[in-house]
């Protein structure tokens, strides 16, 4: 099964610093799409979609913060962060007040970079959820989930009652139907911690899972390693 890449928007007109920072993130598997200048990252935002950009401020023809209010026309949830060598007070209430969600100052760790970026993947994938509080009616492949009442239905079957911890994680792949469920957000989520023992515990959920869907074998879920499990439906 093929890794569902986040993809990302660099624009950035320092080229060595560029294709470093580019070729981190894509070790880190990231989908990076390098522009020279704001001039060429418009371009290149139009012509696609991104699940984050990262701008520099200073950049020729036309800057960071003029390329972000433009993003932001266009588009009001994908997440911005300013890459800057600058780091007047001036300039960082600038960034925010055009909807940028965060601000590095040059030079920065490129851990640190990363765990900015999944800290915000985490935090939309938590809005999503919540957004979708209302949707608990659930079609997958030959099933029906009733995530209220826990109940999962195979054609004419009489249902299965899941378990509490069972339905919400049903309920998260569901919603996530073949796209990637991080495992971050279903720990937090259903088990309210992020660790070794609470990680093996939703391992085991997950293959109950894979057990009470197997009667219908275009359901698949799939382990994505170090990132979270699919749900897909061929």
């Amino acid at each position: 099964m093929i890794t569902v890449k986040k993809k990302v928007l660099l624009v950035e007109d320092d080229l060595n610093f560029g294709a470093i920072l580019r070729d981190f993130l894509e070790l880190n598997d990231y989908e990076v799409i390098l522009a020279r200048n704001g001039v060429e990252g418009a371009e290149k935002f139009n012509k696609n979609t991104y699940d984050i950009c990262l701008l520099d401020v200073m950049m020729p023809y036309k800057d960071g913060f003029t390329l972000a209010k433009e993003i932001r026309k266009s588009d009001t949830t994908v997440p911005i962060i300013f890459l800057t060598a600058k780091s007047m007070k001036e300039d960082v209430v600038k960034g925010y007040n055009l909807g940028a969600d965060d601000y590095l100052t040059k030079p920065f760790d490129s851990e640190v970079l990363l765990l900015k970026m999944k800290a915000m993947f985490v935090r939309m994938e938590q809005n999503v959820v919540n957004l979708d509080k209302a949707n608990y009616l659930f079609s997958i492949g030959k099933f029906a989930f009733n995530a209220k009442i826990r109940e999962l239905s195979f054609e004419n079957n009489a249902p299965v009652k899941l378990s509490p911890k069972e339905g919400l994680l049903l309920q998260l792949l569901a919603l996530h139907i073949n796209d990637l469920m991080p495992r971050e957000l279903a720990l937090k989520k259903i088990w309210k911690d992020d660790n070794y023992f609470t990680s093996r515990s939703m391992d085991v959920y997950i293959a109950k899972l894979r057990k009470h869907l197997k009667t219908d074998p275009s359901i698949e879920i799939t382990n994505i390693h170090g990132e979270g499990f699919r749900m897909t439906v061929s």
